[in-house]
Order: structure tokens, then C-alpha cells, then sequence
């Protein structure tokens, strides 16, 4: 079954910064499966990997491979949603615009939300959207 996967997941998995269930279990599914996100993913994933290099964490040649390997999963960009639905929600929520972006599409498509955000989380529930491995 597809889902939305965010980018934490995805930065918790390369990192290793968490051994959470719930980030083994959607990376595993994403390989398998053709999940979705918000066309920003692709901006977040490399902007934390960008902060982890600054952060002398990981190296650069480990950000490339990261990004190479990431275009090899079966993840399909999205664009955003209407204007109208995602600031909407974004305000009902208090979230950032990004944040709103993976759980609009989340409830557009009626798919699980993969995060380990909690705020995002708790939103996700009040809104009606499933979450992966729960």
C-alpha cells in the first residue's frame, strides 16, 4: 500500500540518528513500494544533508551517495495541492506551509503519513489521516 513518507524519516534513516520501529519499517516499505511526497522533499533532504556536512557529521562524498541512492527508491514527487486547502490547514494547525504540505497531500490522496514529527502526527489524527506502522 503506498503512504506519504516526510523527510525525517527518510534523514533519520541515513543518519542513523534514531532506531525507531516506524523509520526501519516505512524505508523498508518505500523500496518496495511507490510512495509519495510533496515536491519539496527534494529540497529537504538535501538541506539537512547540507547542515549535517556543515555540522562535520557526515561528509560530502556521504551526502552524494545518500542523494543517488534516494533517486533509486520509488518515490513519487508531488506538487502542491490548492492554495486554498494548504494554507488552510497550515493556519488550523499552526504548522509551517511545508509541514501542511505532507499532511494535505496525505488526506488529498487518502494515504498513511510516515513522520516523526509529533506535531505533525497529532495533526494527522485530528485531520483523520492514518499513520504508517501505527
Amino acid at each position: 500500500m503506498s503512504f506519504v513518507i516526510d523527510a525525517s524519516i527518510l534523514t533519520a534513516w541515513f543518519l542513523d540518528e534514531k532506531r525507531d520501529p516506524r523509520v526501519e519499517a516505512a524505508f523498508d516499505t518505500a523500496t518496495r513500494v511507490e510512495t509519495r511526497a510533496p515536491n519539496l522533499l527534494h529540497y529537504e533532504i538535501r538541506n539537512a544533508l547540507l547542515i549535517s556536512e556543515r555540522r562535520n557529521r557526515i561528509t560530502e562524498a556521504m551526502s552524494t551517495a545518500f542523494v543517488r541512492d534516494l533517486a533509486l527508491l520509488p518515490i513519487r514527487l508531488e506538487p502542491a495541492g490548492d492554495d486554498a486547502s494548504l494554507m488552510t490547514l497550515a493556519r488550523k494547525r499552526k504548522f509551517t506551509v511545508y509541514a501542511a504540505a505532507y499532511l494535505e497531500l496525505a488526506k488529498r490522496e487518502g494515504l498513511p503519513l510516515a513522520t516523526l514529527d509529533c506535531g505533525l502526527e497529532a495533526a494527522a489524527v485530528a485531520e483523520g489521516v492514518a499513520l504508517f506502522g501505527a
